[in-house]
């Protein structure tokens, strides 16, 4: 029997912020939204565990390049710490290690302790992560009941507020830079209020720089995910969205052609890397002016991106 022919995959240049749903794996989410728009090149920026659900940027096509420069990011979360158990995950998924008792709760009571974990910290990441150890992730050796150590490494928590108080458990916002895990943050504030503690509640709020823009969930490209189709315009970011934090340097036609046959241009612009964009506004790509005032491309997009044409 021949194999049924694949739809063929079709050009698409941007970045979606999707809502990602509980259960779905973060490349899971990536190969539905592939699947959906049928695009040749997907990516995604900062995994989130199943349970997590929350802003998840995926690049397509050309934006893929600039994937890298988005994981440094600083995010945010809301988070929801059970108290009174520690488990192997550091989340409700995970299987009970040993029961604690429960202090009494209050905002004061969770407040004292928050500067212990806010700033320039040391974070044993959880052992069930991604995080690889000799070419291994961590959760592999773990699944096969492997005793090894976790080191600690330097994470910074930007800030972390109480948004929510029950009998066992408490709620908080918190922005973080890269690497930091929520998991092990309620896992050691449970530590530092002398009770276990373990994450059951995971929303991502936002990824710079994309703080005030909207997150789109799968039903909603669902009903776009069809050619030509005009509701995408108003999903698909374009990529310089995702550089807004750059330093611009804007190219006339003559000097944009020769900088992509890899001329260096002369410039008076300061030394650093800068998102070269063209006449009108759109992103070229990233380039750099070294200190004797010459500006070459380090990674330029291919032209004529933005197409939805099928190839």
């Amino acid at each position: 029997m021949s194999r049924p022919r694949r739809a063929p995959t079709r050009k698409i240049d941007g970045i979606i912020l999707l809502d990602k749903p509980q259960g779905l794996s973060s490349n899971q989410a990536l190969q539905k939204v592939r699947t959906l728009l049928r695009a040749d090149k997907a990516g995604h920026t900062g995994a989130l565990d199943p349970l997590a659900t929350g802003m998840l940027p995926i690049c397509l096509g050309e934006a893929t390049k600039i994937a890298g420069l988005l994981l440094g990011s600083r995010k945010a979360y809301r988070t929801r710490v059970q108290l009174g158990v520690e488990t192997d995950t550091d989340d409700s998924e995970g299987v009970a290690m040993e029961n604690f008792p429960v202090p009494t709760l209050t905002r004061e009571r969770i407040e004292a302790v928050l500067p212990r974990f806010t700033g320039n910290i040391q974070q044993v990441p959880p052992r069930y992560s991604a995080l690889k150890r000799e070419g291994e992730p961590l959760y592999r050796r773990a699944r096969r009941g492997e005793a090894f150590e976790v080191a600690a490494r330097p994470v910074c928590i930007h800030a972390i507020q109480v948004v929510a108080v029950g009998e066992d458990w408490f709620d908080l916002d918190v922005e973080c830079g890269s690497g930091t895990y929520i998991r092990s943050l309620a896992r050691d504030l449970g530590r530092a209020l002398q009770s276990g503690g373990h994450v059951t509640r995971l929303r991502r709020l936002w990824v710079e720089p994309f703080g005030a823009q909207s997150m789109h969930p799968l039903d909603a490209l669902i009903e776009c995910a069809h050619p030509g189709d005009e509701a995408l315009n108003g999903i698909i970011l374009p990529i310089e969205a995702g550089l807004a934090h750059w330093r611009q340097l804007r190219l006339d036609p003559d000097p944009m052609t020769r900088l992509r046959f890899g001329q260096r241009i002369p410039t008076n612009e300061p030394a650093g890397l800068v998102l070269v964009v063209d006449s009108a506004g759109v992103a070229q790509g990233l380039a750099e002016v070294d200190c004797e005032g010459t500006l070459h491309a380090k990674r330029l997009f291919v032209p004529g991106r933005g197409s939805m044409s099928g190839h």
